[in-house]
């Protein structure tokens, strides 16, 4: 009886391992271009229904519509994605998780590039869906918080501040072998909203060029344009020097 189980115990490691070396390779659609396609729908939508809710928000929901729209598009966009590319869709992000090792560089490049067309295609799909007078009115969705001098530091440091915070909790709570949790979407979800309803008036919160670009070449908006991309770079190279 013991030299059964042992002969038993025997087959059953040989037919695991055996199992385990004909295991199939993902291809190279798999590694690369899938991730990449589904970083160009994300940032597409996301960029879509941020812009909507701004070019379309009701005055009197003041920033919690679109800070609501934002915050409930990533969390969904997160848990619909970030099995198959990371769920992204934020160049300054790619650039964060890269910096601290979770994807490599061809990768991180692919990527950051199929976000600004999204981002871009976005803005474009935001435009047809709204009237030519809301667009008008909402800037096409451009960020246009800023309108003098005296406003850089303050709106620079938002961004900074608060897109550090929002790659911080992204790398915890996806990318951190350590403290990964299923409530990613969730934590993510939140941590847009509140960056959005406490620096809204400020900066108008940005955190992603993607988001920022697509609507100011739609709209044909450059005021302080720049703010939306230093800031954001900004406050991922800082959370990337924390992580490490």
């Amino acid at each position: 009886m013991p030299d059964e189980k042992l002969e038993l115990s025997e087959m059953t490691t040989t037919f695991i391992e055996e199992n385990q070396k004909v295991a199939r390779t993902p291809s190279q659609y798999e590694k690369f271009i899938q991730p990449c396609v589904a970083e160009l729908i994300a940032s597409i939508i996301f960029v879509f229904i941020g812009s909507v809710s701004v070019i379309e928000n009701v005055e009197s929901a003041g920033r919690l519509q679109p800070a609501l729209v934002h915050g409930l598009t990533v969390a969904v966009l997160i848990a619909v994605f970030a099995e198959i590319s990371g769920a992204q869709f934020n160049p300054v992000l790619t650039v964060a998780i890269y910096l601290v090792g979770g994807i490599d560089l061809m990768m991180a490049i692919a990527y950051v590039i199929v976000q600004m067309i999204g981002g871009l295609i976005g803005a474009a799909l935001a435009k047809m869906m709204t009237s030519s007078a809301n667009f008008a009115n909402a800037t096409g969705a451009a960020f246009t918080v800023v309108k003098s001098n005296d406003q850089i530091a303050g709106a620079v440091f938002g961004e900074i501040a608060m897109t550090c915070f929002i790659i911080i909790v992204v790398c915890m709570v996806a990318v951190n072998g350590k403290s990964k949790t299923p409530l990613a979407p969730f934590c993510i979800g939140c941590t847009v909203i509140v960056n959005v309803l406490a620096g809204g008036d400020v900066s108008g919160t940005c955190l992603n060029p993607a988001r920022a670009f697509g609507p100011a070449v739609l709209a044909n908006y450059w005021s302080y344009h720049w703010i939306y991309w230093i800031g954001p770079l900004g406050g991922a190279l800082l959370a990337a020097g924390l992580m490490r």
